[in-house]
């Protein structure tokens, strides 16, 4: 493996022991003046909780080269993703625009194939554009499941559409590479750095998408499968302090909030688990989380080898987080923490060593930092704002053309395993989460100082904090008109994929991803369905 294994990692950690590569000659970001334009590296991972980079979720497992991008760049200790599952996150990261902008509803509904991102807007202006590994932020992806279950979510039945988390341990302490088609991928990036990018004489955007650690698919649930399966080998386990693994505290069945009770249901998560296996999906969790960190390790070699490190900024985050067994549950689709934090770290010439942002940021803010490092006018009607002041450590006296950055972010889900559209809204110590029309479901509150672990729903407490909070969010998006189109939608697709189908429906349905639970009553539940396409609003 090019420079990996631990005796290349060791040499690329000798960097922290020295200055940093580009001292002397610091080119800010955005900045003019006759200087040449800066290189861009962008590593973005799949669910990866961004309280991992930073104390005391920085304790659990070893992240050499994340610390090391701390070290010589800034981490945001609050970045969000702007919606908690795959495609409909990378949609605003790629658009930098907000979900129901987009209207990215689910893991199927993406942006149109000839969508005009960042990169695009790049490479018109003179950049050498190159990507490798996963994208996913186009529509029509992902497993019919997926879809059919997003499209569902309204009807009148309770089905399990996982297998139960799991944890696999492979190989032994010699197996590195355990998820092998993100080292392809990533070798692929590094030979083009060193082989392809060493010549240009222009600058470039390279972007490298992962995995990891996005939990393996589980083919013992049968043939339509989730994704249940925490996969790793005795190597990256030995990463991870197994005495500081946090065991989540759950609140019982009967007093879970009624989403979050049908999304642990639909994950298969509201069976019983010992103490050790929560600990044992949380530890192959982590212990993902350092495979993927060696990842990002070799491409921050390459670009050191090649001397292109002093003249490119590098940034790394992921999609969204992992729950890994938090508020009962596995995998993402939630504004608890866990999923919708994400990691945001950034270094290179002209960013600030060592700094640590407090500002609420999200991933429609990568759009308008790409364009700014590029020196390329950035688009008024964009959700997003350019990180470079903050970066630069302007944090508030630095005005865009669009204005100040607000003092809020936005997360929206309309997909799978939730039975209602949900938005959250971050400023402060506050996190505010609503559903549906604003009224049908109760709201969440949680003030984060007080209960960073989200235990303690506030929002009957403190009712002007919600009338308040509930006002800046409808300034930004009307949310019960969404919530209604996404429910027409929904019924429209749905219906469409029916009529496609023909005499095989009732073969096809029975056999998706809920199968286990289905086939004890078909009937029953093409009934729900019927039912349900007969209910006008």
């Amino acid at each position: 493996m090019p420079g990996g294994g631990p005796l290349g990692w060791a040499r690329l950690l000798l960097l922290l022991m020295t200055a940093a590569p580009w001292a002397g000659a610091r080119p800010r970001p955005g900045a003019s003046g006759g200087q040449p334009r800066l290189s861009v590296v962008l590593v973005a991972c799949d669910s990866l909780d961004g309280r991992l980079t930073f104390y005391p979720g920085n304790q659990t497992v070893d992240l050499p080269f994340i610390n090391f991008m701390k070290r010589y760049g800034t981490v945001f200790l609050n970045a969000y993703t702007n919606s908690p599952i795959c495609c409909p996150s990378r949609a605003a990261m790629w658009s930098g625009l907000f979900t129901h902008l987009t209207e990215s509803w689910n893991n199927f509904k993406g942006l149109d194939p000839g969508y005009v991102t960042w990169m695009d807007l790049m490479e018109k202006h003179g950049y050498h554009t190159q990507k490798y590994g996963k994208l996913d932020y186009t529509s029509g992806h992902h497993s019919v499941s997926n879809r059919v279950e997003a499209w569902t979510r309204d009807v009148d039945f309770l089905l399990r559409q996982e297998g139960r988390p799991m944890v696999n341990l492979t190989g032994d302490r010699k197996h590195v590479r355990v998820m092998e088609a993100d080292w392809r991928n990533t070798d692929k990036a590094v030979n083009w750095i060193k082989n392809e990018a060493i010549n240009l004489t222009q600058p470039f955007v390279l972007y490298l998408g992962l995995n990891l650690p996005h939990p393996y698919p589980s083919p013992y649930a049968g043939e339509n499968f989730g994704s249940s399966t925490f996969l790793t080998s005795p190597y990256w386990l030995e990463k991870v302090t197994y005495e500081a693994i946090k065991i989540p505290k759950w609140s019982s069945l009967s007093e879970m909030h009624p989403v979050d009770y049908y999304s642990s249901y639909t994950k298969n998560c509201t069976g019983e688990f010992t103490k050790q296996e929560v600990r044992n999906i949380r530890a192959f969790y982590y212990a993902m989380c350092a495979e993927t960190d060696a990842m990002l390790g070799e491409v921050i070699s390459a670009l050191r080898d090649t001397g292109l490190l002093e003249k490119t900024i590098v940034i790394f985050t992921a999609d969204h987080g992992e729950l890994a067994m938090e508020h009962r549950q596995f995998y993402k689709m939630s504004m608890y923490e866990g999923s919708s934090h994400v990691p945001l770290l950034v270094m290179g010439p002209g960013i600030k060593s060592q700094q640590q942002i407090p500002n609420v940021v999200s991933l429609v803010d990568i759009y308008p930092t790409m364009l700014d490092i590029a020196r390329i006018p950035v688009p008024q009607n964009l959700s997003g704002y350019s990180l470079i002041p903050l970066l630069h450590g302007k944090a508030e006296n630095v005005v865009s053309p669009k204005g100040h950055r607000p003092s809020w972010v936005l997360s929206e889900f309309h997909g799978c395993n939730v039975n209602s559209s949900v938005y959250m809204l971050r400023t402060g110590k506050w996190k505010y989460i609503t559903y549906s029309d604003g009224y049908s479901v109760l709201p969440q509150l949680f003030d984060l100082t007080a209960d960073p672990d989200e235990l303690t729903n506030i929002a009957v407490k403190f009712p002007a904090v919600v009338h308040s909070l509930d006002k800046i969010l409808r300034s930004i998006v009307n949310y019960p008109k969404v919530s209604s189109s996404v429910q027409d939608y929904n019924k429209r697709q749905f219906i469409s994929w029916k009529q496609s189908l023909g005499q095989n429906y009732s073969n096809v349905i029975a056999n998706l991803r809920w199968h286990q639970d289905w086939l004890k009553e078909p009937k029953k539940y093409e009934n729900a369905i019927d039912k349900w396409l007969c209910q006008s609003k």
